[in-house]
């Protein structure tokens, strides 16, 4: 599934009801500030009036505060529970759809994955003959996740060779240094690699310690391995621009799987049997199979569409005949229960304009197996 959604799929299982407030936060200006300073109470009021408790209320209008020094424009979103806030987060840029005030069911983390669409792992890798620079990021979002840096040994590294060494010997164990250090950085960067099922790994710094850091690479990391010819680690070195690099192999990459994608989806097309799903049943009915690997929806053809959420599988269901036993929550928007359903199945979820879909189709699935024959006992 989206990393995004697997962070807080558990989310999913608990009881409503939930508040959200998804709304604009910038305070750059004076009119930013004046609005902000009201904000609280308007959300508040709006929540009341929706039949939220009391501890709800206090815990939203707390939450909602000024971003006071964040660069404009800036979105925030809080879900609160129980009076307990739950997510209080900044999202950079402007609201993607319009501002959300809410009482749910189950909590909808559509503004969420709008602004951080997959939030694919991807590392970035600064190296030196001496040391190493390995962040983990997450497509989407502007701060690294997790940071680490490996200082490796100097020994002689900047030593004129004397007392009888031959250069030779010197260049020899200077290479030899190089290498340990090398070994070091290889270390954590498969380890990162690894342990985030990252999906592009970007390598800058000098040429030789890039170099020997390639070679020693795992086979995984290798795979996935874009150069940056850059020793961003040196005095000097343009950081706008490696920076503009790193996020033009992050939109390349993410082109390159949406593409994939739709190329999967293509072929499948006119088969007997397809591994997909296309049209709102279709794929409401393979969602509730637990069948979808791949979710593809345009949220804004959904706008809508409502569907009833359950409290244990299938999830979801467009009437009650379809609950199989499980409890209705409620009525909820489409694309928040699409979500939920999504997380709980372990799907991926990519949000796609229509466009890119086929011609008619809103929403799109590829699945797990493929669907059977239309008639029992078909061949």
């Amino acid at each position: 599934m989206s990393d995004r959604l697997a962070k807080y799929s558990e989310l999913f299982r608990k009881p409503g009801p939930w508040c959200v407030a998804y709304v604009d936060a910038s305070a750059g200006t004076v009119d930013g500030l004046e609005a902000a300073d009201v904000q609280p109470d308007n959300v508040r009021n709006a929540l009341a009036g929706l039949g939220a408790s009391e501890d709800d209320l206090e815990a939203v209008a707390g939450a909602i505060q000024p971003a006071t020094g964040e660069p404009s424009p800036i979105s925030r979103y809080v879900l609160v529970r129980q009076g307990e806030v739950v997510m209080n987060e900044l999202l950079p840029g402007a609201l993607l759809g319009p501002e959300q005030i809410s009482t749910d069911v189950v909590p909808d983390l559509l503004p969420l994955l709008k602004h951080h669409p997959d939030g694919f792992a991807y590392v970035v890798a600064e190296v030196s003959r001496e040391e190493g620079e390995i962040r983990l990021h997450r497509a989407g979002r502007q701060a690294a996740e997790e940071s680490r840096h490996i200082q490796g040994s100097d020994e002689n590294l900047k030593k004129v060779p004397v007392g009888g060494w031959s250069q030779g010997r010197y260049q020899r164990h200077t290479e030899e240094i190089w290498r340990r250090n090398a070994d070091q950085v290889v270390e954590q960067i498969d380890k990162v690699v690894r342990e985030n099922n990252a999906r592009l790994l970007v390598l800058a710094g000098d040429i030789r310690a890039r170099q020997l850091v390639a070679d020693q690479l795992s086979e995984a990391s290798k795979a996935i391995l874009s150069t940056v010819d850059s020793h961003t680690l040196a005095a000097g070195s343009d950081r706008e621009k490696f920076e503009d690099e790193v996020n033009s192999l992050v939109a390349q990459q993410w082109a390159t799987e949406q593409g994939q994608l739709m190329d999967r989806l293509a072929q499948q097309e006119g088969q007997a049997n397809p591994e997909s799903a296309t049209g709102f049943g279709a794929v409401v009915h393979a969602l509730q199979q637990a069948q979808v690997e791949v979710l593809m929806f345009d949220d804004g053809s959904l706008t809508d569409r409502t569907v009833l959420a359950l409290n244990a599988e299938p999830w979801l269901a467009t009437s009650e005949e379809e609950s199989l036993g499980a409890e209705v929550l409620g009525k909820v928007p489409a694309a928040a229960a699409l979500l939920r359903a999504a997380a709980l199945t372990d799907a991926r979820v990519e949000l796609v304009p229509s466009p890119a879909l086929p011609d008619g189709v809103e929403i799109a699935a590829l699945l797990r197996w493929p669907t059977g024959p239309e008639v029992p006992g078909a061949t």
